[in-house]
């Protein structure tokens, strides 16, 4: 076991949440969730007679990223929606004779009928699974259900039900919801089960903002509060937190789910070096991240080698037709947020930016001269040092690397 996996071992949490096992090139090997992730993971580590196969896994395994989650069930949704979204190679579907549990939505009706099953003969309605846990999957359907009602009955009753007056049917059998308006909801959530949870935030977030525009603000209002319980349900409350401050503190037009840090690296203005590390959803994402060596003839101008980094990461991005990010910062003061701001908007585009100085934490806005000052002990801040200390990080790495090759060449 590396010192690298061991360090992570002892910094995990204590709760519930889903992990995520990465190889030294950033490739997903296996998800899994556990109401302790220090318990869980760790047993993958030191259990004693390992099967070959969790032995071959374990070996591969150079880093581990996790969620953290309110509960159980908001657990079994993520790991489902990220093993469908990612498809680590470890992961083993459930293939074996036993009789697993499925959401089963009927076809063919105004207003689709959702329920677990255990279906023994083939089926024409649309089946979500298998899962392994039928409780927690009830639990979990729920939290899915208060946020997109259905219908669960198998006949519409002449009268509305219980399930009415709890908020988790919108009842149909009294006209209360249109079918086109129901098909949203099981569309939504079928985004949850299939796993397209980024697609499904989008959506909600346009949607939003369209309703916004159109001054109709409670019917917006409602959608912010389906955007802000998917985005709870998927990612746990502490990185909800921490991007929904970061939203509110930077006034942004939508939520940061996509953002990327740029740190430069030229000690002894030699081999200097660029980084883009990317994070989404509060996370990191590792086989997204870039290194750039910095031409020699502008190594001695900190400005010049960040507005050279900016120009070739969205140059390429925008030649590759690859998605941008929500939010972009600089490890840096105003100096250099601006001349970031320079080429972004050579290129044509208007992506918010931000500077975060070491001193003393200030964050700074383009072409404004005073620095927001926030406690350094507010959730955002804290993403965002975690987000430039992890740039900083990886372009020293790769200074570090340069140096020695040149030692070495020598």
């Amino acid at each position: 076991m590396s010192n690298t996996i061991k360090e992570k071992l002892k910094n995990l949490p204590d709760r519930c949440g889903v992990y995520i096992m990465k190889s030294e090139k950033g490739e997903v090997l296996y998800i899994g969730k556990a109401s302790s992730l220090k318990k869980r993971v760790t047993s993958h580590f030191l259990k004693k007679n390992l099967p070959p196969k969790d032995r071959l896994l374990t070996d591969k395994v150079k880093d581990i990223d996790y969620i953290l989650c309110d509960t159980q069930e908001q657990a079994l949704i993520l790991e489902a929606s990220l093993i469908k979204e990612m498809q680590p190679r470890y992961n083993i579907a459930l293939r074996d004779d036993k009789s697993y549990p499925y959401v089963e939505v009927t076809i063919n009706e105004p207003f689709p009928r959702v329920f677990i099953s255990r279906p023994k003969k083939k089926t024409n309605n649309i089946l979500f699974g298998p899962y392994p846990n039928v409780k927690l999957l009830k639990k979990a359907l729920e939290l899915i259900r208060k946020i997109f009602p259905f219908r669960s009955c198998a006949r519409l009753p002449k009268t509305a039900c219980l399930y009415y007056h709890l908020n988790f049917c919108p009842a149909p059998c009294k006209g209360m919801i249109s079918p086109q308006a129901y098909k949203e909801n099981i569309d939504n959530l079928f985004k949850i089960l299939k796993g397209e949870r980024k697609i499904l935030i989008e959506k909600l977030q346009k949607k939003m903002e369209k309703l916004a525009e159109e001054q109709k603000f409670e019917e917006a209002a409602k959608v912010r509060d389906k955007l802000i319980a998917v985005y709870t349900l998927y990612s746990g409350q502490l990185q909800f937190n921490q991007l929904t401050f970061l939203k509110e503190i930077l006034n942004l037009d939508k939520f940061p789910l996509h953002i990327e840090a740029i740190d430069i690296s030229c000690l002894s203005l030699k081999e200097a070096t660029g980084s883009v590390v990317v994070f989404k959803d509060g996370l990191p994402v590792k086989e997204k991240y870039r290194r750039y060596k910095i031409k020699e003839e502008i190594s001695k101008n900190d400005y010049r080698m960040v507005s050279e980094v900016v120009r070739r990461r969205y140059t390429r991005l925008l030649k590759e037709k690859k998605k941008l990010p929500d939010l972009i910062m600089i490890d840096g003061g105003l100096s250099h947020v601006n001349i970031a701001c320079e080429e972004l908007k050579k290129l044509k585009l208007e992506i918010p930016i931000i500077g975060l100085a070491k001193r003393n934490e200030e964050i700074w806005l383009p072409n404004r001269n005073t620095p927001l000052i926030i406690s350094k002990a507010h959730p955002s801040l804290q993403l965002l040092q975690r987000i430039r200390d992890e740039a900083h990080r990886f372009a020293h790495s790769y200074h570090t690397i340069l140096r020695r090759k040149k030692v070495i060449g020598k």
